[in-house]
């Protein structure tokens, strides 16, 4: 071997992909002899049909080391151009509170967590996520608020909807005013089309009597900063048989009169202003609060207080946590997500600042800008609007030019939003030094000569009849962490309340949860990408936009598509934006009474749901007995539909776990009726480097960046779902009014507010794959494969795995039938689930796709020892069932229904139970190494949703219980 190879061989073996890879070489060796394989190209073999075998991979560039990767995102980052943006429309410059930044956001103890599904294990993340629902309600006056929403405009959208089902189909008119921000009102005009829903932007009130509407969106201040009072509009809504719908900003709610006071029946906006940094457009988290009334129609999740076996309180997921999933076709919204990372942020933002911060931060950036407004006056300028709370509308007429170059040479970028209208947003960021500078550039423009700041007055400019008198904030939690070492101390406190990547294995089926390295999460933070304003010229985000068309054509040969968009920030939207561009194709041929969208019976509900949101009338498909989609029952529906048939929507490796050998037949029949396939990305980490979207006979497929491409899903949110299509319908992806690099101007109009969606952890996915290539791709493909197949092996002689493809191989991810312990002993696959708690593990995905049954995806990520933990755990619980079917344990009063058990619990003076103690928290010996506690007993989510609680106590609630005050 040459010097050369010798020191290529020493370079592959420090790769990254060998650390991104649990398994070491000697553990693979074994877990193939296991599964009965030669190789894991001889596994790949017996699992993935031959004849859909093909990668485009080799295509992507040659794999770079960690530092390397970081470095080169670096530079990305410099490129783009550090001009403080002042362009306000829903985005402006924020302090993320250091203690948030190091201790939230750039902790993978908040960041690798998931859904709280699991609800007694998620405590920490549940109680950030009420306290966020608890700033949301105070300040928007409205008694219930939900965990976030993806964006403003996405929030907007699904208010229409909510506000749509709400009037029962008696109108499809809606009345937008016309002060909403323009990505606001796109994305709206987005969503209403298909459904049928007429846009009618005016602010006249005699169109509300003529057009009978079910909704009006109004906007708290509006997008050129006008502060209105919406009284009388809410009132002639109403008047009118509409709903009213507010789009609020957050900060200056503090100082307004709630709109929730006014008659508002639903506010949202956005958070993002709470600590959360612009991001090139995201990922940021919306907010929606609702009257009581309308608390079930809303979409998303929504945390309640219930109490636990022990009759404590416990908070869990309530009402509607899965009710999208489980209503499928029948449901108003496919946003079964949120942003709960950037919502735990903003909560914490303003438990760090408390209600007395928050204040001083409003007032001080209003006061900064009135005295701009004096400025301009001074300079000679007038205003649009005498009124307002940071933003200053200048009337520049033909000096407009003039006024953004002179701003610009200073260092800001401001908004042209009319021919001769100026805007200037003002935030937290702002200084006396800036507003100095802006005065410069005013004076300039206007050729006038300057004043200095001290000679600006600062007149009132928020009518005293709009000043807030309701408290907000009161309950002791934002009271009580305004030193560091308090909010360390709670920060601390609630993450070790919960179960993340960071403690062990979450074995989640179809939600990937593998390794976020902390090589891939340190660019995010990079000021080049962090400070970024999304309307920002786009020759200021050079970096970005490289980035991004690097991206872009790497996930083009990871699917062998023709184009990618990367605008849709959530895998739902991803479905929704694909389904959409099948939707144009189709009318562009004029064929545009095609729709008829088959989807399998199998199918995650989102899939339903996102096939109405985009005009489609539904068509179920059976299985067959081993899960697989049925043919014969395929070929009728589109016998039966043929000439209106759509779409076909399908999983790839199937719901089931299994690579279904008849999928290019599938495919076929669908195109040979001029229908079009949509393949939901949502397994494709069994895919990368076997086989592709394309080579299965795929038009479009949706790729969840938070599974396959490593963005971690930050307890259930951020994630990305951009999609993948071929070149016939790469002329119909989404595209942006305000950016025209965002999209084909043939596209058919924006899903997400932002050009780029969640464009700040795009540099994750970028690293990921950067550090990996195309063979580490591959090879962490066949270790996804060879994990799941050992743990179905090591597990079948106790729990039956349900499905396995033709020659006895599940694909990434297996699903164990628990349904006949019910009978025999009467333990339920939820007993399971909570007994693992106790042996240190999340459980696996719980009941779906088949009731009864837990779908196991160990990644590629985990190494064999904790395959075997896990492994031993699932045996040790099979046997506590064995002993109940035996008898030898009470069928009441076992470790499996009282679980999880608590410390306290464990640690009681008194101990009722026949078994022990030590069978109860410590059922195998390693468990006492790094023992969880889980911090409540079983959550009963009966009593929580027939006492719906979703906001934190007030404070005078503690008044008789100073240790609850304490903590």
């Amino acid at each position: 071997m040459s010097a050369l190879d010798q020191l290529a061989a020493l370079e592959d073996s420090a790769g990254f992909a060998a650390r991104h890879i649990g398994p070491s070489e000697g553990q693979i060796a074994d877990m193939l002899r296991t599964v009965g394989a030669e190789s894991l190209e001889a596994l790949a073999a017996l699992t993935v049909p031959a004849g859909i075998r093909d990668s485009h991979l080799d295509a992507l560039p040659p794999p770079v080391g960690e530092h390397a990767a970081i470095a080169e995102l670096r530079a990305l980052s410099e490129r783009n151009a550090r001009v403080k943006s002042l362009i306000g429309c829903g985005y402006h410059g924020t302090h993320t509170p250091p203690v948030i930044l190091r201790n939230v956001l750039e902790n993978p103890g908040w960041y690798t967590a998931y859904t709280p599904y699991q609800a007694e294990l998620a405590q920490g993340r549940l109680e950030a996520l009420l306290n966020f629902q608890t700033m949301v309600a105070d300040l928007t006056g409205l008694p219930v608020a939900n965990a976030s929403l993806l964006d403003e405009a996405t929030a907007v959208a699904e208010a229409m909807a909510l506000a749509l089902a709400a009037h029962k189909g008696k109108s499809t008119a809606l009345v937008a005013a016309p002060d909403l921000h323009p990505q606001t009102l796109a994305v709206l005009r987005t969503r209403a089309e298909p459904l049928g829903i007429a846009v009618h932007v005016t602010d006249d009130a005699a169109d509300l009597a003529a057009l009978k509407p079910f909704a009006v969106v109004l906007s708290y201040p509006g997008t050129t900063g006008e502060l209105r009072d919406i009284a009388p509009a809410i009132a002639a809504a109403h008047g009118a048989g509409a709903l009213a719908i507010v789009a609020a900003d957050i900060l200056a709610l503090t100082l307004l009169t709630p709109p929730g006071e006014m008659g508002a029946d639903v506010v949202v906006g956005s958070t993002q202003r709470f600590g959360v940094p612009m991001g090139y457009g995201g990922p940021h988290a919306a907010y929606m609060a609702v009257k009581d009334g309308l608390k079930r129609l809303m979409p998303g999740r929504l945390v309640g207080v219930s109490v636990d076996a022990a009759g404590r309180p416990a908070m869990r997921l309530a009402l509607q946590t899965r009710e999208q999933h489980i209503r499928r076709e029948k449901a108003t919204s496919n946003i079964c997500t949120a942003q709960v990372l950037l919502a735990v942020m903003a909560s914490m933002y303003a438990v760090w600042h408390g209600p007395e911060g928050l204040t001083r931060i409003a007032r001080r950036t209003h006061l900064l800008a009135t005295l701009l407004a004096d400025a301009a006056l001074r300079a000679g300028f007038t205003l649009r609007h005498d009124l307002f709370f940071d933003t200053v509308a200048v009337e520049a007429g033909e000096r407009a030019g003039a006024l953004m170059e002179a701003a610009l040479r200073a260092g800001y970028n401001l908004r042209r939003a009319e021919p001769g209208l100026v805007v200037i947003a003002l935030d937290e960021t702002v200084t006396r030094q800036d507003v100095i500078a802006l005065d410069a550039a005013l004076c300039e423009a206007a050729g006038h000569e300057r004043v200095g700041l001290a000679e600006l007055s600062a007149p009132a400019r928020m009518p005293e009849a709009l000043a807030r008198r309701t408290p907000f904030l009161t309950a002791a939690v934002f009271r009580a962490h305004h030193s560091e070492h308090a909010m360390l101390r709670y920060l601390k406190r609630l993450e070790d309340r919960d179960v993340a990547l960071n403690r062990s294995m979450i074995p989640l089926g179809s939600c990937t949860m593998k390794l976020n390295a902390t090589a891939e999460m340190i660019p995010v933070t990079f000021p080049g990408f962090s400070d970024i304003h999304p309307f920002a010229p786009v020759n200021q985000a050079r970096g970005y936009i490289e980035m991004i068309r690097r991206l872009e054509s790497w996930l083009c040969a990871c699917t062998g598509f023709a184009a990618v968009s990367l605008q849709p920030n959530a895998g739902s939207q991803g479905e929704y934006a694909g389904l959409l561009a099948i939707r144009a194709f189709h009318r562009a041929r004029g064929e545009g009474h095609r729709d008829i969208c088959l989807i399998p019976s199998s199918a995650h509900g989102t899939n339903p749901a996102s096939a109405v949101m985009a005009g489609m009338r539904v068509v179920v498909v059976g299985c067959d007995r081993e899960g697989n989609v049925d043919l014969g029952d395929l070929r009728a529906k589109i016998e039966q539909h043929g000439g209106k048939l759509s779409a076909l929507m399908i999983t790839y490796p199937s719901t089931h776990g299994v690579f279904e050998e008849g999928i290019r037949e599938i495919c076929d029949a669908v195109h040979a009726a001029g229908g079009q396939v949509y393949m939901d990305g949502a397994n494709m980490n069994a895919q990368l480097g076997l086989t592709s979207p394309a080579a299965i006979g795929a038009d479009v497929c949706h790729l969840n960046l938070h599974k396959t491409f490593c963005i971690p899903h930050g307890g259930g949110g951020p994630g990305v779902g951009p999609i993948g299509v071929a070149a016939h319908l790469a002329p119909h992806l989404p595209n942006h009014p305000l950016v025209a690099e965002a999209g084909p101007e043939t596209g058919f109009g924006p899903v997400s507010a932002a050009p780029f969606g969640s464009a700040s952890i795009l540099p994750i996915s970028y690293a990921y794959i950067r550090m990996m290539g195309g063979a580490g791709l591959t090879r962490a493909t066949q270790v996804a494969i060879l994990n799941a197949n050992y743990v179905a092996r090591r597990l079948d002689g106790h729990f039956p795995v349900l499905y396995r493809g033709g020659k006895g191989m599940v694909a990434h991810e297996c699903i164990l039938d628990c349904r006949g312990f019910q009978q025999g002993g009467g333990v339920l696959v939820e007993d399971i689930a909570k007994r693992l708690q106790d042996y240190g593990f999340h459980a696996p995905t719980m009941s779906w796709p088949v009731a009864g049954t837990l779908m196991v995806e160990p990644t590629e990520s985990e190494p064999q020892e904790e395959l075997d933990r896990f492994v031993e755990a699932m045996i040790a619980i099979r046997a506590e069932i064995r002993a109940v079917e035996q008898g030898r344990a009470d069928k009441a009063d076992n470790p499996l229904k009282n679980a999880p058990h608590t410390a306290e619990e464990v640690t009681a003076e008194t101990w009722s139970h026949p078994y022990t103690r030590q069978e109860a928290a410590f059922p195998l010996p390693w468990i006492a190494a790094a023992k969880y506690w889980p911090p409540v007993k079983r959550v009963d989510n009966v009593y929580g949703d027939r006492n719906l609680a979703c906001t934190c106590a007030p404070l005078e609630a503690y008044q008789d219980h100073p240790k609850v005050a304490a903590e």
